[in-house]
């Protein structure tokens, strides 16, 4: 189908504006203009009953979000987007309110290590070496670990994915993940990613940018904590939520994850949104596709945590 019509005037106002691209801004420009942007797309963030910043032992912050719920609680640990370059615990504020209160669930953000300054693999230790403090830290944050999983949009999805992979040989047992148009091949030579050169949406060029900021070598892309659609076995890892974008060069990579995921017996729903542009997800404010996916989301979760 044509472009979504919210989508459409998006970008028409992008393009009467000439607003530049990230990759053609300095990181600390790119940096500041994604979280604008974010915010303003988001639309009024949603009070949540107790919300608290955090660290780990090892210095890593967290934010936590926690509904008016008796615990211990089902959690889902996000991880935010920003292609391991951008974003910050910040940008994905609105997101985690709305699951928090839409669940109802606890969520706990991760500020994992950006690259350049920081390159693969911080962001995976980081996000990982997160989750098993937070699931070893279960009593004092009211976490039920029978009910945890793990989540994120695009480079946050690529590490909620990531993660699973690991937790599935070192712990700790997760119960779902969600991934929101992720990134899943580095590389990737897809039709979505060949014929996604719109230069006032998020394009091939913005997904090289991201990743030669995020990989010190190319060698690297094939790992498959880079790559996780490149992992030898995707048996045993836990049910998946995979939600992409019609109009976004990773939809194609995304919907091959859902396959391989399937195909390895984990229970797997995968869910297109016709119209939609990669970012949706985090544009409820503006977009009535993201307000549904948020919707869809939720309902996953809150049926994954009742399986716990």
């Amino acid at each position: 189908m044509p472009l979504d019509p919210q989508v459409e005037a998006m970008r028409a106002d992008r393009q009467l504006r000439d607003v530049p691209q990230l990759y053609a801004q300095t990181l600390a420009e790119a940096r500041a203009d994604d979280l604008a942007s974010i915010q303003a797309a988001g639309g009024q963030a949603e009070p949540v009953h107790y919300v608290e910043d955090l660290s780990t032992d090892g210095g890593l912050p967290l934010r936590l979000y926690r509904p008016d719920l008796a615990g211990p609680l089902p959690t889902l640990i996000y991880f935010f987007g920003g292609g391991w370059t951008l974003g910050s615990i910040d940008t994905a504020d609105g997101i985690t309110r709305r699951l928090a209160n839409a669940v109802p669930c606890q969520v706990i953000t991760v500020g994992y290590r950006l690259a350049p300054e920081h390159p693969f693999p911080a962001a995976v230790h980081d996000c990982h070496d997160a989750t098993q403090w937070i699931a070893a830290n279960a009593e004092k944050l009211q976490v039920d670990t029978s009910r945890l999983v793990v989540g994120g949009d695009s480079a946050g999805g690529n590490l909620a994915a990531v993660t699973t992979l690991l937790a599935r040989d070192k712990g700790p047992a997760l119960a779902g993940q969600l991934l929101v148009y992720p990134n899943t091949r580095y590389g990737a030579n897809t039709p979505s990613m060949m014929t996604g050169d719109d230069p006032y949406l998020f394009n091939k060029t913005s997904v090289s940018w991201y990743w030669n900021h995020y990989l010190t070598d190319a060698i690297d892309g094939l790992d498959p904590l880079a790559s996780p659609l490149l992992a030898e076995s995707h048996a045993d890892l836990p049910p998946a939520l995979v939600i992409t974008a019609e109009y976004d060069p990773l939809r194609d990579e995304g919907e091959f994850y859902a396959e391989k995921l399937h195909a390895a017996g984990v229970p797997t729903t995968l869910s297109r949104y016709d119209g939609m542009v990669h970012g949706f997800f985090a544009m409820p404010g503006i977009l009535d596709g993201g307000r549904r996916a948020t919707a869809e989301a939720a309902a996953w979760l809150s049926r994954t945590f009742s399986h716990g």
